[in-house]
């Protein structure tokens, strides 16, 4: 299925949130997404769901201030500059059980930040990623829409998979320089870098990122 245009679309107007299960998928995922809507002043603000600390043993506090700083960085150069940020600190691949206490209180805190921002589509990683936390990220986003009280749309970006097949809308976002894209990820450099020693480093073809991001629409307004 060819992508529609997001710019010709219903969701135009639209005010967003973007889930991030780590530092850096933003940039990676949704780093167009980023651009267009805080370009567009369409940007409600941006959610951490883990702590990043996984790529690097074992100075996690310190890896910890440094992922923060890292996405406060990728997100200026993308043109975020005074966004809402929220961190919700999970343990980086060590999602909350669904229906723990932990769970369903993060389910309500961003239920509840959804509404005060006016949210009206929520952009998460997919839910056939290959990762656990982006996993886990797409089916708290899923959780809060339906405890916001709030008609909200639930678009899926893709990390490290391909979009789903015919079956699913998708929609193009505008295009944002590569050079640009490139600069924010490049804020990352724990990612990309021996900074923390021995650890994860970021494949160089992931670093060549698309113009635009493809987002899979996973819950159409009620």
């Amino acid at each position: 299925m060819i992508a529609s245009r997001l710019s010709s679309s219903v969701w135009h107007n639209a005010r967003w949130l973007v889930i991030a299960p780590h530092p850096d998928d933003e940039t990676l995922g949704a780093g167009a997404l980023i651009a267009e809507t805080a370009r567009d002043r369409r940007l409600g603000g941006i959610v951490y769901l883990t702590d990043g600390t996984g790529s690097h043993p074992p100075d996690t506090r310190r890896l910890a201030v440094a992922r923060r700083r890292e996405a406060g960085h990728a997100l200026r150069r993308l043109g975020g500059v005074g966004l809402a940020i929220y961190y919700l600190g999970w343990q980086d691949a060590h999602p909350h059980p669904t229906g723990s206490p932990a769970y369903l209180r993060d389910v309500l805190r961003l239920a509840a930040w959804a509404r005060a921002r006016r949210i009206d589509a929520i952009a998460v990683t997919d839910r056939d990623e290959h990762h656990c936390d982006h996993v886990a990220a797409y089916h708290l986003a899923r959780a809060a829409i339906s405890a916001a009280r709030r008609p909200m749309a639930l678009f899926s970006y893709h990390v490290w998979g391909d979009p789903p097949g015919e079956h699913v809308q998708r929609f193009r976002t505008s295009a944002v320089l590569p050079g640009r894209r490139r600069h924010a990820l490049r804020a990352h450099r724990s990612q990309l870098s021996p900074l923390f020693g021995d650890g994860f480093r970021l494949d160089v073809t992931k670093q060549r990122m698309p113009a635009t991001d493809t987002l899979s629409l996973r819950r159409a307004l009620p």
